[in-house]
């Protein structure tokens, strides 16, 4: 008899090639979009039938010996809408491990073609692939904007993070008497927000990793929680442009300044220095100011580079106009 094919990848929105962890962020994210209970009117029977086929493919996908056998479709899964599966097909099918697929219909055609209808019992699973041994949490990633005085110097920034708790109603396993919970629609988990206290580490650079051991997801069934990973992202400076490990800057001179030379000062990481201005210089020409810049992961330091800036400026005195007008004479001669 030939059933309608049911594409559990689609349906998770997840490649064939899905690790566990992705398959299991895939469930949770869609498992709280279509909650029956969030939703009313003729939306609501919509979100019904999604949830329904949301948890029937990640029954199959979380477990990896039901996976296996339904990756063995090879080609026919590409056929189109239905399926028939060959004389043998049912010897050593699987069974689905804890009671009824709750209230909203029980699994498809296709799934019990696949694996029967039977019920097995399996020590500490629950519907959903969810299960009561301790299981750690997951790892969370985000993004932690620093200065550039903070990540030369070091120091510490106090952040505001969205995360996730363990729902009480149900211990996280996102079950209650073989129905999904209502509190956490099925997730096991309930949005949190906590306040942490990150400390900065001098030298650090940007696109590097910050890792606070955890903070992360919780645990499940008394597991231990995941870590937080935060990602470095310099905030723009008003002074300095950041060429990887080393610095970049203006310095602004005079005309006089820039044709005779002279000593000025220029703001650096580690704050005002003096530089020798040489004689003939001109608007663009780079100055190297070696070992200025940031620092780099062998605690060396990168260097620190002036640009020249030659302003006109705008309030002479009638004296100093003069001045100019006679070195234009002397340029024409």
């Amino acid at each position: 008899m030939a059933v309608q094919y049911q594409d559990y990848y689609e349906l998770l929105g997840v490649k064939r090639d899905a690790t566990a962890k992705d398959i299991k962020a895939a469930y949770r994210k869609m498992a709280r979009q279509w909650h029956p209970d969030l939703h009313s009117g003729k939306k609501k029977e919509e979100a019904e039938e999604k949830f329904k086929q949301i948890n029937e493919a990640y029954e199959v996908l979380s477990d990896e010996e039901k996976r296996s056998k339904y990756d063995r479709l090879g080609k026919n899964w590409r056929n189109g809408e239905n399926f028939t599966p060959p004389p043998d097909w049912g010897e050593g099918s699987f069974y689905y491990s804890t009671g009824d697929p709750g209230d909203l219909g029980g699994f498809s055609d296709f799934f019990e073609t696949l694996f029967g209808t039977g019920r097995r019992s399996t020590a500490g699973a629950d519907r959903g692939g969810f299960n009561n041994r301790p299981m750690r949490g997951q790892d969370i990633e985000s993004e932690i904007e620093v200065s550039l005085e903070e990540a030369y110097h070091g120091g510490t920034r106090s952040i505001s993070l969205s995360s996730s708790r363990a729902c009480s109603e149900c211990g996280g396993r996102g079950i209650i008497d073989r129905s999904f919970c209502s509190r956490c629609g099925g997730t096991g988990s309930i949005p949190d927000r906590k306040n942490l206290e990150v400390k900065i580490p001098a030298g650090v650079s940007e696109g590097s990793i910050i890792r606070l051991k955890n903070q992360g997801g919780e645990g499940y069934a008394g597991g231990s929680r995941g870590d937080l990973h935060l990602k470095v992202r310099f905030s723009p400076h008003p002074v300095f442009s950041v060429r990887g490990y080393d610095l970049e800057s203006q310095v602004i001179i005079r005309p006089e300044q820039a044709v005779v030379g002279d000593k000025v000062s220029a703001i650096t990481i580690d704050g005002s220095v003096n530089v020798n201005i040489p004689p003939g210089s001109r608007s663009g020409q780079k100055m190297r100011l070696k070992g200025k810049g940031m620092l780099n992961k062998g605690g060396e330091r990168g260097d620190h580079y002036l640009v020249i800036n030659i302003d006109i400026p705008r309030d002479l005195s009638e004296e100093e106009k003069k001045l100019y007008v006679s070195l234009m004479d002397l340029r024409r001669k």
